[in-house]
């Protein structure tokens, strides 16, 4: 009404005639669809852009050892590239859910008027082709009212979110003293009111704090939707604030991370360190009674004693002489010594797995798609 407004005093009484064939319902209906599409097309070059700070990041540390973890608790040698590959994927995912959601945003409702259509001859489809939408709405009644595809972006960015979320945790801990692995660039991180020596991963932790806001969104707007009867509701105006601020929150912790992969700085040494911690080499042990035999539930057994005998007499596997070894298992022999953290990465080498050749082939394959979706 604005517009038609300042449109009158510019042509004067044609600018009555710019409301025929419309409703504020299908107009409201078309903008937030025109703002969804543009704000889905910014979030999957902001994805990209944190993919490509990831690669860059893997491919300039290609070869570093870390301990892989599961339960937070020592697990595995896997290369860093190998980890930090894994937050590519899951980006990927999200960036290939936005595509698929912006396929049922990028359709036109102008021309179902407030809920029935519209009694004039309009040529519903050449607007959309100006509009650069894909095509048209099917239902009327629908057009005006559907919000479905504006709770499936919000969830596409709650999953992101927890991507993201993730992706904090582990910044937190390798820039910790107790990790070591990392620090962050000192645009980062920010000090403390108190104790001057502080350097604390402040935009990791925001970005994962303002996760569960991104949640909250989502769910007040199912709940808007849950209980309205078909076409358009008063209710349906409480769609943009929620909207707005997950794609903002969403953008900008997208921003943030870009940043703030580009600016760690990897203490290799450090990683290299953990990786070779002996206790991360007992299913290599396992392994290696199957390879000359055993049966790996006997296996298990035997290398889960071994490692508890050490354990009680504050030892390393490492430091446990071969008589030892073989009396948990007769099938032990001197080769158990020659296992290292490289030799154990090396060994996963199967499609996904952590072996340098698997993890070089990875890190191209992951280069030609980037490159690709970026165009």
């Amino acid at each position: 009404m604005n517009i038609e407004r300042r449109l009158a005093e510019t042509i004067g009484e044609p600018a009555a005639r710019l409301h025929t064939a419309r409703s504020r319902n299908d107009q409201v209906a078309t903008a937030t669809r025109l703002y969804a599409r543009a704000a889905i097309d910014e979030a999957a070059r902001a994805i990209r852009g944190v993919q490509r700070a990831l690669l860059d990041k893997a491919e300039a540390h290609a070869d570093v050892l870390m301990p892989g973890y599961t339960h937070l608790q020592r697990a595995q040698p896997v290369l860093f590239a190998h980890h930090l590959l894994a937050y590519f994927e899951a980006l990927e995912r999200d960036a290939a859910r936005l595509a698929d959601c912006r396929r049922r945003v990028n359709v036109s409702p102008l021309g179902s008027g407030a809920l029935a259509g519209v009694p004039y001859p309009i040529d519903r489809t050449a607007v959309a082709v100006e509009l650069e939408f894909d095509g048209v709405s099917a239902n009327s009644m629908d057009a005006v009212s559907d919000r479905d595809y504006l709770a499936e972006l919000m969830a596409a960015a709650a999953v992101c979110m927890t991507h993201l979320s993730r992706l904090s945790e582990d910044v937190v801990l390798w820039t910790s003293q107790e990790f070591g692995f990392a620090a962050l660039g000192a645009e980062w991180v920010t000090g403390s009111s108190m104790m001057p020596q502080k350097r604390n991963p402040d935009f990791a932790e925001l970005a994962r704090g303002k996760t569960g806001r991104v949640y909250g969104n989502l769910f007040a707007l199912l709940t808007v939707l849950k209980g309205l009867p078909m076409a358009y509701n008063r209710d349906l105006q409480e769609d943009k604030e929620p909207l707005f601020d997950t794609m903002a929150t969403l953008l900008g912790a997208l921003e943030a991370f870009h940043g703030m992969v580009d600016s760690l700085r990897v203490n290799e040494a450090r990683m290299a360190q953990a990786a070779s911690d002996p206790a991360m080499l007992a299913t290599d042990l396992a392994d290696y009674l199957v390879g000359k035999g055993t049966p790996f539930r006997e296996a298990h057994a035997a290398v889960s004693a071994l490692t508890e005998f050490a354990i009680e007499r504050n030892l390393t596997l490492a430091q446990l002489p071969l008589d030892e070894y073989r009396a948990h298992h007769p099938a032990f022999d001197a080769g158990v010594f020659e296992l290292t953290a490289e030799r154990s990465a090396a060994t996963r080498d199967v499609h996904g797995g952590t072996a340098p050749s698997r993890v070089a082939a990875a890190l191209a394959d992951a280069r030609r798609r980037l490159e690709a979706a970026s165009g």
